[in-house]
């Protein structure tokens, strides 16, 4: 995600200087805390943000806290992490549905800052949840609002209410109020009404606003802004709070500002929480707002549990635990492989999950560079291929190869590098699978993996005495030849001369090894 980039490595650079430091000083916390008042205000962070936020974090890091903490430089990591959570609304807010359906949600916000897009994500989203939405098409100045509304409509798979053809036509106030009727009776349960924006703010976009408001009275306003905007998402936000009032913010074009500055002013200047975020161009780039999980995010901690969320909608459960059969079995084919690339296709983009890694700062570079388009080329690859090839890669000689890479538009090393690939995955989840530890190419076995999966035998380490002495070093292997035990100053296999009484120096007993390998159920 591009969103707080900049920022981020900012805090990352500044935080990296304070973990060389066993104590901090108050003049450390004083550089650090200079250096995150810099970075949020590059980020384009209000200045009344800015002050508040910095004055905590100065406070909370030249306190006893962090004084009598083992690592301070984490501590204060932590610190600057709780604070951010604070700005960005503390807790995560859900939408507020009404008791009687239908529940009513009005859109409001700037034109340009994407509402009817949104009002499509938001309508697609609350189907998954089990809900049956309505878009009310009350957007009638812009032109070709309504005809937008109705192909974002089309593409979410939400009926859309558009009893005028807009472009200056009808009364926005009339159709609101229509909109209703028509929910209840045809028993929709959610209506979503798209208002008209503006380039800026001005008196009469606030009084048609407010006019909607009032003749439906919706139990949701949401307030659409775009991240983009910078220092004006304030004097924007405020206008509409005063003007319409807004129950809670939905920040769109999120992906697209590395700096991000209105995410962490709006929630704080308003009162009113983030509650949606818009993180791309598709119906699905869409998320509920978890001001912890976008804290950690900006830090470069992480986003796991979105991205565990996101897996689960993605994966079919029954299909995974197939699949994972097929691994054991030794019969995982290339049909299994293009599904499972296609369900992590699902999923969105390569890039914004793997940027939920913890980390995944240190990656940029990588990540910038990674083409989404090739899963979609090894799909053309796999689905080239006839039933016969797939289930049976050993077919693959170099006439089919030739034929698969003209069918879909690669070469031959394609070819060649994707059935080396597919082969080496379906070694490593074999193993896995039989409660081994893989070998990763190009790394050999992960360190500190004293066994490999069943298959082929320890080494068994040649006995001998290591001492320097040659004298010395010739009496103990004669010992050791003729089954005497060698005199030593501490128990055999002990780093630090503990255990010499009771120990085993031969190592762990038959009955031992029969235990452990049952514990670890091998």
């Amino acid at each position: 995600m591009a969103t707080f980039g900049s920022l981020s490595d900012r805090l990352a650079d500044t935080f990296k200087n304070l973990r060389t430091k066993g104590k901090l000083s108050a003049a450390d916390v004083d550089g650090t805390v200079r250096e995150i008042r810099r970075a949020l205000l590059d980020a384009d962070v209000a200045l009344d943000v800015v002050k508040d936020f910095t004055g905590k974090v100065r406070e909370r890091a030249l306190s006893d806290e962090v004084n009598k903490a083992l690592n301070p430089a984490q501590q204060v990591v932590q610190i600057v992490n709780e604070e951010l959570v604070a700005i960005l609304g503390g807790q995560q807010r859900r939408l507020q549905f009404a008791k009687k359906p239908p529940t009513v949600i009005m859109l409001a916000g700037l034109q340009g800052a994407g509402k009817t897009t949104l009002a499509g994500k938001l309508a697609k989203w609350l189907v998954k949840d089990g809900h049956t939405p309505v878009l009310v098409a009350a957007d009638l100045q812009r032109p070709n609002a309504v005809t937008q509304l109705q192909i974002v409509g089309e593409q979410a798979g939400v009926p859309v209410f558009a009893p005028e053809p807009g472009n200056g036509v009808g009364n926005p106030v009339k159709v609101a109020k229509e909109a209703l009727k028509f929910a209840e009776t045809k028993q929709y349960d959610t209506v979503i009404v798209d208002t008209a924006g503006r380039l800026g703010v001005d008196a009469e976009l606030m009084k048609q606003a407010a006019d909607i408001r009032k003749a439906v009275d919706p139990d949701e306003v949401l307030f659409v802004i775009d991240a983009m905007i910078g220092q004006d998402a304030v004097a924007t936000a405020k206008a509409f709070q005063e003007g319409v009032d807004f129950t809670g913010v939905v920040l769109s074009k999120l992906d697209g500002d590395a700096r991000g500055g209105a995410a962490l002013s709006v929630a704080s200047i308003t009162g009113r929480p983030i509650i949606f975020a818009s993180t791309g161009e598709g119906l699905d780039d869409f998320e509920p707002f978890h001001p912890d999980r976008m804290a950690s995010r900006i830090l470069d901690l992480g986003d796991i549990l979105t991205l565990i969320e996101q897996a689960q909608d993605a994966f079919d459960e029954d299909e995974a635990r197939k699949v994972a059969e097929k691994f054991a079995t030794d019969s995982f084919t290339l049909d299994d492989f293009l599904k499972q690339m296609q369900q992590l296709r699902n999923m969105g983009s390569i890039k914004k999950m793997m940027g939920m890694l913890p980390g995944a700062g240190a990656m940029k570079q990588q990540l910038d560079n990674f083409d989404e388009k090739e899963i979609v080329r090894t799909e053309a690859i796999i689905q080239s291929m006839t039933s016969a090839e797939r289930t049976t890669p050993k077919l693959l000689n170099g006439s089919r190869r030739l034929r698969i890479a003209k069918g879909s538009g690669s070469t031959v090393t394609e070819v060649n590098q994707l059935v080396n690939r597919f082969e080496q995955a379906a070694k490593m989840m074999k193993t896995v699978a039989k409660g081994g530890v893989p070998q990763v190419p190009g790394m050999g076995p992960i360190p500190g993996a004293g066994f490999s999966g069943g298959r082929g035998k320890q080494q068994v380490k040649k006995k001998g005495s290591k001492s320097g002495n040659p004298a010395k070093r010739a009496a103990e292997n004669a010992a050791i030849a003729s089954g005497a035990k060698p005199a030593s100053g501490g128990a055999a296999g002990s780093g630090f001369g503990l255990g010499a009484a009771g120990a085993n120096p031969g190592g762990p007993s038959e009955e031992e090894l029969a235990s452990l390998h049952k514990l670890l159920g091998r």
